[in-house]
C-alpha cells in the first residue's frame, strides 16, 4: 500500500529587506496550522546559514485532501497574501518519504 501522506519541500527566496516581516508571517502561519489542523503533521522551516533569505520548509500532510484544505484556511491565506510582495522565488518540490523520525517533545 502506498503512503497516503503528501510531503513536499518549499524552496522560498525572500526579499532580504523584508525578511523580518516575512518571518513574522511564517511563524504565525506554521504555529496556527500545526496547532489547529489535524491533517498538518509537520511544518519545519529553516534558512540557509549564509543566505538567510533562502528559506526551506519541509511540509508533511496526512493526505493531499488535508493539504488542499490547509491552503484554504484563513491563516494560510493571510500568510500567502501578506507575503506576496516579499517572496521573490518559490519552488515546490514533491518528495517521497524514505524515513521521517523525530523525538517526542
Amino acid at each position: 500500500m502506498s503512503d497516503p501522506r503528501m510531503i513536499r519541500i518549499a524552496e522560498i527566496e525572500v526579499d532580504p529587506g523584508q525578511l523580518a516581516a516575512y518571518s513574522g508571517f511564517l511563524t504565525e502561519e506554521i504555529a496556527t496550522s500545526v496547532e489547529i489542523e489535524p491533517g498538518v503533521l509537520m511544518l519545519h522551516a529553516v534558512a540557509h546559514r549564509d543566505q538567510p533569505h533562502h528559506i526551506r520548509i519541509l511540509e508533511v500532510y496526512a493526505s493531499r485532501a488535508d493539504y488542499e484544505a490547509h491552503i484554504q484556511t484563513p491563516h494560510f491565506l493571510k500568510y500567502k497574501l501578506g507575503t506576496a510582495d516579499m517572496v521573490t522565488a518559490l519552488r515546490l518540490v514533491e518528495v517521497d518519504p524514505i524515513i521521517l523520525a523525530a523525538k517526542p517533545e
